[in-house]
């Protein structure tokens, strides 16, 4: 880190960085108010690996003994205290709230059999209900506000559902606390009765429906014994269930013929129901490109179906439609944007013909198949393009979408024409359209409430910061409308798994936006927003260009006089705490504060947790010495040094995080508590949460106003330090 000392050093010469105040000060810090409690006890244990020591100060808190546990809520409690005594934040808070409780929100929305299927949060509510609408009328399907009821209070959500092709019935995940541990439901969808008892270790969710609907196929992880937990998502296996006698395994390690699984792997099987084909398929972890085998759809509910190879993982598929008996399939080989490529199901790939060619400056993203055509999702940069190829034609149409922005979903019927998109942008909320290729059209379904936001209050616009190797970094910056400069700038970044920061509406962003804040986003590398180049450009031995890519943001920022460094943010969460863990340790003089949320930052250590095998296509494995060598560069924890004075830094968690074991944040916090920085260090719990998913509409307005108020408090805003005796009310 010796460039990153010296650019410190010289921060420090011109007096410009808040990482150089004076010794043992902070001036921002709160008035009276409780001591923070001390960092947890250092007990070191020191590895060799490939010529390597590494030395890990907080390995005990991996048990989450009561002493660990005892540690991280009074870190809570006191972060908690000192949030409240800023006296402004419960009017923020009020405000946040009122905001996002404007929006009547819908997601995954479907049709089959005569009705619609959505999950729906109206405006106010707290959570997202199952709905059904037909002919009889709309109604809750699934009510999560009563089940809440039911159990006291208790915090319950819809992890996915999966609606039979007749739409007689609707498979439904449901789990409690943020844990994503979902049971399977079964209901009637004409009368809203629960069908047969709930089903557990659903967790991977139902894959589909016989065609017939008399089968449900769905992912079952396996039954653990105590001192097992580590295995949790090894091994799961496909089962069917009639709905009447207990699930049967037919696909998985060790089950079936013709098929190869390894514990990693996790089967699902898919049926289009005007297909006589049926899909078995592997995916690898988090790895992208897929393993495909073919049966007769008549064949799939028996374990010794008739399962024939179909696509290799280096074919480089990542996702597929089917209808009829073609398969239209998204591949990567040979073409880092992706092409289309049509074949007949179960036919050899050297058969298929290139439908929809790959283009430099169009990213595909997916595909979805109806009677009028094969719909193409793709993306140039951030922003949607809709493309459309006729049935029987191999003419390719770009169909002019409602503005510019996202489609975040999107739903087809193989036996039906036309597609219905859920589209939005930076500054435009979401709203469900129908498109009709007769007319050319969408029709806007009505079925969301806009809110209150006024785009006319933003101006967009699309840049570039220049990286540490001349690669040039998309950079969306979201500014006040007059705002004066410098303005306080909170600049958000990911960079994993291929994931894509796209131009698609988050009321947690407009919140941050409504409150003055300018809002960037770091198209890092890591990331997929310019293809599969983009995302290996981040991965592995080249990680680092994650994390200097954001620097490279923040310094176009200041650059460009939007903001300074004692006015600038960064925020990243899960795989993007890698991004800014490390941004925040090469060039702690360059932020004035950091919100990471439920972060990946103690990467050496994640493969040792349950989630962790599944992630090691993407990050690496410490048995091997490139693996190791990775892993340690993008360890946040391992790179936290004495004597430096870092950030601000708000860090949360939820104690039931199944992603992110909640002490990987932990020992972060602790080890940024203990490197003798005079800046605040704060660490959020969340004991009734887990990763986000499945979290209330009210824990995200309270996270969200809590991460304003930092923001404001560190960068100065007068009234917003935080002051034990004029406490808000």
């Amino acid at each position: 880190m010796k460039a990153s000392t010296l650019l410190l050093g010289a921060a420090c010469a011109v007096a410009i960085s808040i990482a150089c105040a004076a010794e043992g000060s902070d001036p921002l810090a709160p008035v009276g108010g409780p001591l923070q409690p001390p960092p947890p006890p250092v007990r070191p244990v020191t590895e060799n690996h490939f010529g390597t020591k590494v030395t890990d100060n907080y390995r005990y808190m991996e048990k989450l003994a009561p002493e660990t546990l005892a540690w991280m809520k009074a870190q809570g409690t006191y972060t908690r205290s000192v949030i409240d005594a800023i006296a402004p934040h419960a009017a923020l808070k009020q405000r946040v709230e009122a905001f996002s409780g404007s929006f009547g929100v819908i997601q995954d929305y479907v049709s089959g059999g005569g009705r619609q299927f959505y999950e729906e949060r109206t405006p106010g509510s707290d959570n997202f209900d199952l709905i059904v609408n037909d002919a009889k009328g709309k109604r809750r399907l699934v009510d999560l506000g009563a089940i809440r009821a039911a159990h006291g209070g208790g915090l319950y959500s819809i992890n996915y559902f999966l609606a039979a092709p007749d739409g007689s019935k609707v498979a439904v995940g449901i789990s409690e606390g943020g844990s994503e541990a979902a049971q399977l439901y079964v209901y009637d969808a004409a009368t809203g009765k629960q069908i047969a008892e709930p089903v557990d270790r659903a967790e991977y969710g139902a894959s589909a429906w016989s065609g017939d609907s008399s089968l449900l196929f769905f992912i079952r992880l396996k039954k653990l014994i105590k001192g097992e937990e580590i295995n949790k998502y090894k091994n799961p296996t496909v089962e069917v269930w009639d709905l009447k006698s207990p699930p049967r395994s037919v696909a998985g390690n060790g089950i079936g013929h013709g098929t190869d699984f390894g514990p990693d792997d996790s089967p699902a099987i898919g049926i289009s129901p005007d297909s006589p084909v049926a899909l078995l398929v592997s995916r690898n972890g988090v790895q992208p490109e897929l393993k495909l085998w073919t049966a007769p759809a008549a064949s799939a509910s028996s374990p010794d179906a008739p399962w024939k190879p179909f696509v290799e993982r280096n074919d480089r598929v990542t996702t597929l439609a089917i209808r009829g008996d073609d398969a239209f399939l998204v591949s990567r080989k040979n073409a880092p944007t992706s092409q289309v490529l049509q074949v007949k199901a179960g036919a050899p790939l050297s058969s298929a013909t290139l439908l929809v060619p790959a283009q430099a400056d169009r990213v595909i993203e997916d595909v979805r198949a109806a009677s009028d055509g094969l719909y193409v999702l793709a993306r140039r940069g951030v922003y949607s393009t809709l493309l459309r190829v006729p049935t029987g034609s191999t003419r390719i149409e770009e169909v002019s979408l409602p503005a510019k922005g996202h489609i975040a979903e999107a739903f087809t019927d193989p036996s039906k024409p036309g597609i219905d998109i859920n589209f939005s942008s930076w500054v435009l909320p979401p709203q469900e359209y129908a498109y009709d290729p007769a007319t050319g059209k969408f029709t806007d379904l009505g079925i969301e409430v806009h809110g209150d936001m006024k785009p006319a209050k933003f101006t967009v616009s699309d840049a570039e910061a220049k990286a540490h190797d001349g690669a040039m970094i998309p950079l969306t910056i979201i500014q006040p409308v007059g705002a004066p400069k410098p303005q306080i700038t909170l600049l958000e970044a990911y960079g994993s798994y291929g994931y894509s920061i796209v131009a698609e509406f988050e009321s947690r962003r407009a919140a941050v936006m409504n409150e003055g804040i300018t809002y960037a986003i770091c198209h890092v590398r890591g990331g997929g927003e310019l293809g599969d180049d983009w995302r290996l450009a981040g991965k592995d031995a080249n990680k680092h260009n994650t994390w200097q890519d954001d620097i490279a943001c923040g310094e176009e920022l200041i650059a460009r006089g939007i903001t300074t460094r004692d006015k600038l943010f960064i925020w990243g969460g899960s795989g993007g705490g890698i991004t800014v863990g490390l941004a925040m340790s090469e060039r702690p003089d360059l932020f004035a504060g950091v919100i990471d949320v439920v972060p990946a930052a103690n990467m050496l250590r994640m493969e040792f947790t349950p989630n962790g095998p599944p992630n090691v296509p993407e990050f690496g494995t410490v048995s091997t010495e490139q693996g190791f060598r990775s892993l340690y560069a993008m360890d946040s924890t391992q790179h936290v040094k004495k004597g430096v004075h870092y950030p601000a830094t708000m860090i949360s968690l939820g104690l039931n995080d199944p992603r992110v074991e909640p002490w990987i944040p932990a020992k972060f916090a602790a080890a940024l508590m203990a490197s003798g920085s005079i800046n605040p260090v704060l660490l959020r719990v969340d004991a009734n949460a887990g990763h986000g998913v499945g979290s209330s509409r009210t824990q995200g307005d309270w996270l969200t106003a809590d991460w304003i108020a930092f923001i404001k408090w560190r960068a100065g805003v007068p009234g917003w330090r935080p002051d034990f005796g004029k406490k808000g009310p």
